[in-house]
């Protein structure tokens, strides 16, 4: 269990965020430290991936502010991750018709000064600032287990690698602090523990990590402390014993009667009517049935 006792890389303080009269996310705080796993989890269309987007500057909260080490962060995807926050998406996003090693080269664009013309002349400069970028790409692949496949086209890697290659261009900004959105979405389950190692890994690197996942196994074992999000709102927040014996949890997930919903008496007299039905049905079928002989006989006799 990693302790709290330093001042957090993330600090999100009533963020709010409104579709129009919807709202998505209400007065949500979070903290996560240096070193720290932290999970989000929540019913589906609870407002996790939009909390997500609001720390990440793809949206601008509503209401609310996010800081990194202190330090307000401007509403700007690219200037988030130059800050050093990365992160992964629900849904993969790499580069299909790119290799592995220039996927993650991709992700070190924040951590190099070479601009425009410096590209396009190709002086030393930058080209010691390509290998140096080559030199960490290729560290990542090996530390996610890539390397071998680091000139392979992106899309014909398996899913699971897929999710790994992500991971790893998230990873080439040098972030302090990791966001994965459903990181085992679809995988089985030896990815499934391959992925939970990789998060271990990431962390004793000394990055915290704010994960999203609806597999309650995974972020249970996996995570310091847990945050639950229902109707945008943050229920609880505690480790994981404390978060599965709340039986407001437990009701987010497997639901409550809602107000009107049918009672016993209800419920019975729906029985007793159905079961009234199936008689009149019967006695309908067996005088249709009457009908019909009754035409055939006199039809015969005519």
């Amino acid at each position: 269990m990693t302790t709290t006792t330093t001042s957090p890389v993330l600090t999100a303080t009533g963020v709010t965020m409104r579709f129009g009269g919807l709202t998505a996310v209400q007065s949500v705080d979070l903290d996560v430290h240096p070193g720290e796993i932290v999970g989000l989890i929540g019913p589906n269309g609870a407002g996790k991936t939009t909390f997500f987007n609001c720390l990440t500057g793809l949206y601008v909260p509503t209401e609310g502010s996010v800081a990194y080490q202190g330090t307000v962060l401007p509403p700007k995807p690219h200037l988030v991750t130059q800050a050093g926050i990365a992160r992964t998406f629900q849904n993969i996003r790499l580069f299909a018709n790119m290799t592995v090693l220039e996927n993650v080269l991709v992700g070190r664009h924040t951590r190099t000064r070479e601009g425009l013309w410096s590209a396009l002349l190709r002086g030393p400069g930058f080209k010691r600032a390509e290998a140096a970028s080559k030199t960490r790409a290729m560290e990542l692949l090996e530390f996610t287990g890539l390397a071998d496949k680091a000139d392979h086209l992106s899309r014909n890697l398996p899913y699971g690698e897929q999710r790994k290659l992500e991971i790893a261009r998230a990873l080439a900004s040098d972030p302090g602090l990791l966001l994965l959105d459903e990181p085992t979405a679809g995988m089985n389950p030896q990815e499934t523990r391959a992925t939970e190692e990789l998060v271990f890994a990431i962390r004793d690197l000394g990055t915290a990590v704010l994960v999203i996942e609806h597999d309650m196994r995974f972020i249970f074992n996996l995570c310091d402390r847990v945050a639950v999000l229902v109707q945008g709102q943050k229920l609880v927040e505690g480790t994981s014993e404390v978060v599965q014996s709340d039986e407001r949890v437990i009701a987010a997930y497997l639901g409550t009667p809602f107000e009107g919903a049918p009672g016993a008496e209800e419920a019975a007299e729906v029985e007793a009517a159905e079961a009234g039905a199936a008689p009149r049905a019967t006695g309908g079928a067996a005088q249709d049935e009457a009908q019909r002989g009754t035409t055939a006989r006199t039809e015969d006799g005519q």
